[in-house]
């Protein structure tokens, strides 16, 4: 059987699906490195929000969003939850947010899986607002991400971004955060290109001024921070910010587009994971964690090097819009019975761009069943009137 797909050209070229997947594996939680999995939500399209009556608001399944979770750490990775990938400002708001922190942390207890889940201030509501107003809300998030006895990630603030006036401002914010967690969190360093309210964080916008005040607040706090998520998709950026760290604060690479280099190291420093493309590309991601754990460096870089193309065309500009094609693949797989997104996202991308993510994944085996991710294919080209 072969497919039409649609082409660059504004024509059709034939694709043959791939006839030898990856058979699913199970690992233990990889040793050498640290491996997160930024985990996206799965949404219930038939259903509204309890109290509403209207279908306002993000509605998750709950099953089909944890299975997925579960499916992560039965894998060996670690689950990065209620972050970026699961649409957190883009369709997922702070209630639902919570609630899947509090379903998560305690699913990874009882399967003894890792996670992390994103503490931030989305619960403000757009306009202006105080610093006390934002530290409270920090404050709010960070607690209860404790409260469900999971690690935190201080993610980036819109919040923060409108309203800092300059460096300083940042630091009297995460000083006040990090002088009162509970164990040490990860901070999250988000470019402009994943969020483009997050432009000039840490109070500049050249980078080279930005990182200065980035390692001053961890110089302050050593010992509240576990470790640093730089997405910043600028590889010689983090390898000069991973050198500068005190040795006990880890570098978890949120770089998309070079981790199999940034993950393998240079000799004398490497970086741990914290990636959105760890969530399509699990399958290869554990069977790479577990080469580098042997010791097989060529291993590891032979099975995750040829998922940079997939990894760059689904994070390609406008990058934030990359949630989508993570969820196509999902379903494509079918880890999920439908396309469909919180807040509608499944819209965001062309169809060409899905086409696309389905065949360079497709090559890759990505797909447990290769004729039911062809048929679902053919379903999303027969919706847009493309005879496949």
């Amino acid at each position: 059987m072969s497919i039409r797909l649609p082409s660059a050209d504004g024509g059709l070229r034939v694709h043959e699906p791939c006839t030898d997947p990856l058979r699913p594996l199970t690992f233990p939680p990889a040793r050498s490195r640290r491996f997160y999995s930024a985990a996206h939500v799965v949404a219930d399209p038939t259903a509204t929000r309890a109290g509403t009556g209207t279908g306002t608001g993000p509605v998750v399944d709950w099953e089909a969003t944890l299975a997925f979770r579960h499916r992560l750490w039965a894998q060996g990775l670690g689950v990065a939850e209620a972050m970026d990938t699961a649409q957190r400002g883009m369709g997922l708001d702070w209630p639902a947010a919570a609630e899947l922190i509090r379903r998560s942390a305690a699913d990874a207890l009882a399967a003894g899986g890792r996670i992390v889940c994103g503490a931030g201030t989305d619960q403000l509501p757009r306009g202006e607002h105080t610093l006390a107003v934002i530290i409270a809300a920090y404050e709010e998030q960070l607690a209860h991400v404790e409260a469900c006895g999971a690690p935190a990630v201080l993610m980036a603030s819109r919040a923060l971004a409108g309203a800092a006036r300059g460096p300083e401002d940042y630091l009297e914010v995460y000083g006040r955060l990090l002088r009162q967690s509970a164990r040490p969190v990860v901070l999250h360093w988000l470019g402009p290109m994943f969020d483009p309210e997050l432009a000039g964080y840490w109070g500049h916008h050249g980078l080279d001024e930005a990182t200065e005040v980035f390692l001053k607040i961890i110089a302050e706090y050593p010992d509240k921070v576990d470790g640093v998520k730089v997405s910043l998709l600028e590889a010689d950026r983090e390898v000069d910010l991973r050198r500068r760290l005190p040795a006990t604060v880890r570098c978890y690479t949120g770089d998309d587009y070079h981790y199999p280099e940034l993950i393998a190291g240079d000799g004398q420093h490497a970086s741990d994971a914290l990636l959105g493309i760890f969530d399509p590309i699990a399958p290869l991601a554990a069977r790479a964690a577990a080469a580098l754990d042997r010791g097989d460096s060529a291993g590891f870089r032979a099975l995750l090097d040829p998922t940079v193309g997939l990894s760059r065309h689904l994070f390609a500009p406008p990058t934030r819009y990359y949630k989508t094609g993570v969820v196509l693949l999902a379903w494509l797989a079918g880890y999920q019975d439908h396309f469909a997104m919180v807040g509608g996202l499944e819209s965001a991308r062309s169809l060409l761009h899905l086409a696309t993510a389905y065949a360079q994944a497709d090559l890759l085996g990505l797909f447990p069943d290769p004729a039911r991710a062809e048929d679902r294919m053919r379903s999303l080209l027969a919706l847009h009137g493309v005879a496949s």
